[in-house]
């Protein structure tokens, strides 16, 4: 049976064959433009995910601001400050957080021989390594070792590096940060960078070293790995454990910032997500007026084959197996009409290879930018929408002709 409704529709398609291979070209058309926007979604929302895990994806910051309510007595503009006692009771009511770390930062003059430069020195705890997600180029990055025994060592950016030995080693080289030698370590891999960024010009020091050019009894702010962690509670305990021992009101939210990355993410995952549901709306509309031309080319076929029906009818077709025939021949131009858009969007990912994106406004930004991802759930979703639009676009026709009046349709000529 349904070999004989394939041969059917293969010997209509072919009895207009420039028509039947123009309609499939529309077809494939609009399925490619399905395929290639929800790939194009895909892969923006994979750029914005990559932007995020270069600087950290799981950090969370918190860092001192003034209060604006009164509380306890205090009057609102009150100055909070941190100090180590606070960063222990963090790592005491967050006891799954898995990195607590503590941060100084000073604009400071740094000289190698005749060079000189001012670049942002942060001492921090070796952990931030993890939470910023900080890649070494040369040599190592700071350890446990070099904070305890308060070690004069230095990891320094990949801008600072040039602009500091221009070209020559800095491993084992020793730099003066504020007139204090420090010893180079370890040199970082470039980092993602906008316009005159920082992010590649950081000196990084052990937090129990930075005393040396600024007094750590106050900590200027707090770096924690949100991973695995409900954020919006770890939220709540910070601002009721520092609330707490800073006597402010857990809601006043100019009294300390708290940035969570992850939090960052999902509200662009809101966008990414409303972005792909109109490109699929796009698409889909594109491929509709394929619809269009294949119902148009199928009403003209039933006008074509009306007495063709006619005789089928008085030979005992039923109006179900007319039906089945129209639809049959609709869902195979829409199926070879589908496999060639999916292979077009195919060469067409491939052939565009690296879309420009956060290259375009940042530094060593490349695995940021736009990648056409064709994934396998694109395909499903495209070959749905592809379904329906087939099934709609034929049945019509199809049902145009199986509701034909058998003596009527003997008559046409």
């Amino acid at each position: 049976m349904y070999r004989d409704l394939f041969k059917q529709a293969y010997s209509a398609m072919r009895h207009d064959l420039r028509k039947t291979v123009l309609t499939m070209a529309g077809m494939a058309w609009g399925i490619a433009t399905v395929v290639l926007l929800l790939s194009y979604g895909n892969g923006f929302g994979k750029a914005i995910e990559v932007i995020f895990q270069s600087f950290g994806a799981t950090a969370v910051g918190v860092f001192p601001g003034r209060t604006s309510q009164q509380a306890g007595g205090n009057k609102a503009g009150v100055q909070i400050r941190f100090t180590n006692d606070d960063v222990e009771l963090l790592r005491n009511n967050l006891p799954l957080c898995k990195h607590v770390v503590r941060m100084l930062q000073k604009d400071s003059v740094v000289q190698n021989n005749n060079r000189s430069f001012s670049f942002p020195v942060m001492g921090l705890d070796p952990q931030i390594q993890a939470i910023w997600n900080l890649d070494i180029s040369e040599g190592r990055f700071l350890d446990d070792a070099d904070n305890m025994q308060h070690g004069l060592v230095a990891v320094i950016a990949s801008q600072a590096r040039d602009k500091l030995f221009s070209g020559m080693p800095a491993i084992g080289e020793s730099i003066r940060i504020d007139g204090v030698n420090f010893e180079v370590i370890g040199v970082g891999a470039p980092r993602m960078q906008e316009g005159d960024n920082d992010n590649n010009r950081v000196i990084y020091i052990p937090y129990t070293s930075a005393d040396v050019i600024k007094d750590n009894h106050y900590v200027d702010g707090i770096w924690l790995d949100s991973l695995g962690l409900d954020h919006a509670k770890m939220d709540k305990v910070i601002r009721g454990t520092l609330g707490t021992a800073h006597n402010f009101k857990v809601d006043d939210q100019r009294a300390i910032f708290v940035f969570d990355a992850q939090k960052q993410l999902s509200q662009f995952g809101i966008i990414i997500t409303a972005l792909k549901v109109l490109l699929a709306f796009i698409g889909t509309v594109t491929l509709g007026i394929g619809g269009v031309g294949l119902m148009n080319i199928m009403l003209v076929s039933v006008t074509q084959r009306t007495r063709e029906i006619g005789v089928e009818k008085a030979l005992g077709a039923r109006r179900h197996d007319i039906l089945i025939q129209f639809l049959a021949e609709a869902m195979v131009i829409t199926a070879v009409g589908g496999l060639l858009g999916i292979f077009m969007s195919y060469a067409v990912s491939i052939l565009a290879g690296r879309i420009t994106f956060y290259s375009a406004l940042a530094q060593h930004a490349e695995a940021a930018d736009i990648r056409l991802i064709v994934s396998p759930m694109i395909l499903v979703v495209a070959t749905g929408i592809l379904g329906v639009v087939g099934v709609v676009s034929g049945m019509i026709p199809a049902m145009r002709a199986a509701n034909l009046d058998p003596i009527e349709a003997l008559r046409y000529e």
